[in-house]
């Protein structure tokens, strides 16, 4: 992505620019691979040996904080983090653990009425499967 867009973002969101913090939301926001905190360090430290996994890791935190990037758990004991903060959904492929996005609108889900008992906020679908290859 962009250092000119990144800044501009970073800005937009209340977050002082850093050559650190620039270089996480480089990583983060510049594809959409759903990446942990530990591949995000991984990837910024070969741009920047210094920079500690403590640094990156409070960065994500910052970034989440803020409402740059969000959160997910998609799987049991693995926390992402999404630059995609609309509303959307998830299909994580089971072969390669690559996780893709999903349109709001692919996905109709019914019965929230009749949850009676529960006051939803929000919610998401997180599909499993094998990604098919195009012939």
């Amino acid at each position: 992505m962009v250092t000119e867009k990144v800044l501009s973002l970073l800005r937009e969101h209340g977050i002082q620019p850093t050559p650190q913090r620039i270089a996480v939301a480089q990583c983060v926001l510049g594809d959409g691979s759903h990446p942990s905190a530990q591949r995000v360090w991984e990837r910024v430290k070969r741009r920047h040996p210094t920079v500690s996994r403590a640094t990156v890791y409070n960065t994500l935190n910052l970034f989440a904080a803020k409402g740059l990037v969000k959160v997910q758990v998609l799987s049991e004991g693995i926390v992402v983090f999404d630059p995609h903060v609309a509303p959307h959904h998830h299909f994580i492929d089971r072969e390669t653990g690559a996780i893709f996005d999903v349109p709001w609108d692919a996905v109709q889900v019914t019965g929230q009425t009749s949850l009676t008992s529960f006051e939803v906020h929000e919610y998401q679908v997180v599909m499993r499967g094998r990604r098919r290859r195009r012939a």
